[in-house]
């Protein structure tokens, strides 16, 4: 991704740096990686939460093949 990249040229340069991580936040957004749920079943949002504590908790725990 072209914005992560400007991030990393940016530092050391504090207004590059901030317009750089803003391209990349508007990216995620742009992606659904970041703000509002996109979907509109009713699903809860489990993003950011351990697996643990969801309802996917028993498959997180199951070994792996």
């Amino acid at each position: 991704m072209a914005a992560r990249r400007a991030v990393k040229d940016a530092v050391g340069n504090d207004e590059r740096l901030r317009e750089a991580r803003k391209a990349v936040d508007a990216a995620k957004i742009g992606l659904g990686e970041r703000g509002p749920a996109w979907w509109t079943d009713g699903s809860p949002d489990l993003n950011r939460q351990m697996a643990r504590s969801t309802p996917y908790a028993n498959w997180f725990e199951r070994p792996t093949e």
